[in-house]
């Protein structure tokens, strides 16, 4: 049977590979990137580079253009549905041109698997199709939640207390009541305005890698200089990916 390893591979550093993730990329006979486009070519390069210090046989590096999906759309799960079935149907194709009987394939996952990923429910759904037999493991990876923490040398949750994590589509609805420390993801265009403005932010965005940005203070006093050193940066790489976490005024 086809074997897939999903890997996460951290946020940027190749050092954040685990030695878990090293010894499952000896294994695999091909690695399967999708193309996002010219912006986000760095991410490619990134899991080159990985396969280059980490796969120590000969593998293919499959690159496959990554299904348009609206960034827009005025009914949000239904354009996540149909782009998540056009990737699985890619996956498929990919797994079944690419990859023998008994061979082994990998997809190296930004972060974690299990955060903000789609892989997993893909390949759940290629696997449910009954077309194409494979069996997949998953080897966790550092995220950029944990990255954000240990930039900024802090613990993310108040003593005893909880931490909640959520995107920045469902920021713009506020913050639950009584979240202590709130961490949020995936948000294309942080606004601050309808927000406490004596909430504590820590920001950062590149993290773990040599361009790592971070920048922390009162909400109502950096906000803006966030926003300013997002710009500037996404303008100069093409693209971004950031996190922050905001914690209440009486957070420990």
């Amino acid at each position: 049977m086809r074997r897939i390893r999903v890997i996460g591979i951290g946020t940027g550093n190749p050092e954040h590979l685990t030695l878990q993730a090293v010894r499952a990329l000896e294994t695999v006979e091909a690695v399967f990137v999708l193309d996002k486009g010219a912006e986000k070519a760095d991410l490619v390069r990134l899991r080159r580079e990985i396969c280059e210090r980490f796969v120590p046989k000969p593998y293919r590096f499959v690159e496959a253009q990554d299904p348009e999906r609206d960034r827009a759309p005025s009914d949000y799960a239904a354009a996540v549905e149909a782009w998540h079935t056009a990737r699985a149907a890619l996956y498929e194709a990919l797994i079944e041109r690419e990859l023998e009987e008994g061979a082994c394939g990998a997809f190296l996952v930004w972060g974690d698997p299990s955060l903000y990923d789609s892989t997993l429910r893909i390949l759940e759904r290629v696997a449910a199709r009954g077309r194409l037999a494979f069996a997949y493991d998953v080897i966790p990876g550092i995220t950029s939640v944990q990255a954000l923490a240990a930039g900024h040398r802090i613990a993310l949750n108040r003593i005893g207390g909880p931490v909640h994590i959520t995107t920045g589509r469902a920021l713009a609805r506020g913050l639950p009541p009584g979240t202590g420390s709130t961490v949020v993801m995936l948000d294309g265009d942080p606004r601050f305005d309808h927000l406490d403005p004596d909430l504590t932010i820590y920001w950062g965005a590149y993290l773990g890698s040599p361009e790592e940005i971070l920048l922390a203070g009162r909400l109502g006093e950096v906000g803006s200089e966030i926003r300013r050193l997002r710009a500037e940066a996404r303008a100069r790489h093409g693209w971004i990916m950031d996190t922050y976490l905001l914690r209440g005024p009486d957070a420990a």
